[in-house]
């Protein structure tokens, strides 16, 4: 796996530590993925272009592919994108997920062409009315709605009860999130709780896996440069890992090449023994 490149970091006997007894969760179909239950781990990656630039996006999500990447994720800024979606699906065999913020039309838009996943947060696209519009889109076409807390959005309310951004908080945004799902019978959800503090992300992550038996996305939001940037990651993400948690994962160093991220990813999996795809 060319260790080389992350500059004489040894990661061999993290195995070691202790037997690791993954957690069995429900079980999510993304495309031909399945998620969670005694399915290996999923490797993921997003997309850097701009998704409507589709030549330029097969492009990439081809070279991914190559290195490793089981899930890619496109980011769904607008129309376009949400459209060109259609056209990406047509030439790459690998899953693919929307990342939507706020615009429900948007979400519906991606499943018309064809998407396998959307990561949306349901309380911040418009509204009871909205939320069951995408749900029930969501649920006619098997569609399946990951929903992701990260530390540096969490709700002003949230933060304002427990005096601060804490893993508490988090996981009460999820479950939140969650509830506006099962409200309309919907279950095909996966749940990521991200910060880049490894202390909150592990807290929170244990906190909500003992309450949920959805399955997990784990990763450490803008986990930095560098050396800083991978030792954060094995720490934080190998802690979760050890712990039996995470059913699917994304490495996310800040830089520009994601082919080191599917890298660092599959020599961690590999050295704790963890079965991946």
């Amino acid at each position: 796996m060319k260790k080389e490149e992350f500059e004489g970091i040894d990661l061999s006997g993290l195995r070691d530590f202790l037997h690791i007894s993954r957690k069995k969760t429900r079980e999510v179909k993304v495309g031909d993925l399945v998620i969670g239950g005694d399915h290996p781990v999923v490797v993921q990656e997003m997309t850097s272009t701009n998704t409507a630039n589709i030549d330029e996006t097969i492009a990439q999500i081809h070279r991914l592919e190559e290195f490793g990447c089981r899930l890619i994720r496109v980011a769904v800024l607008d129309m376009a994108s949400a459209r060109a979606i259609k056209h990406i699906k047509e030439q790459i065999s690998i899953p693919l997920v929307a990342d939507i913020h706020f615009n429900h039309r948007l979400a519906l838009i991606a499943m018309e062409n064809g998407i396998d996943k959307l990561r949306i947060n349901p309380g911040n696209i418009g509204g009871p009315e909205k939320i069951l519009v995408v749900v029930s889109a969501a649920k006619e076409r098997r569609i399946p709605i990951r929903v992701g807390v990260n530390s540096g959005s969490l709700e002003k309310n949230i933060v304002k009860k427990y005096g601060g951004i804490t893993a508490e908080g988090m996981v009460e945004s999820a479950l939140h999130e969650i509830s506006l799902l099962e409200k309309h019978d919907f279950y095909d959800t996966v749940i990521s709780l991200k910060s880049s503090d490894i202390d909150l992300t592990v807290e929170s992550n244990k906190s909500l896996s003992a309450k949920v038996d959805y399955p997990l996305h784990i990763g450490i939001t803008e986990s930095g440069y560098g050396e800083e940037g991978i030792i954060r990651s094995i720490a934080g993400l190998g802690i979760l890992l050890l712990n039996g948690i995470g059913d699917t994962i994304r490495i996310s160093l800040m830089a520009a090449d994601r082919i080191k991220n599917l890298r660092l990813c599959n020599m961690l999996l590999d050295e704790l023994d963890i079965p991946h795809v």
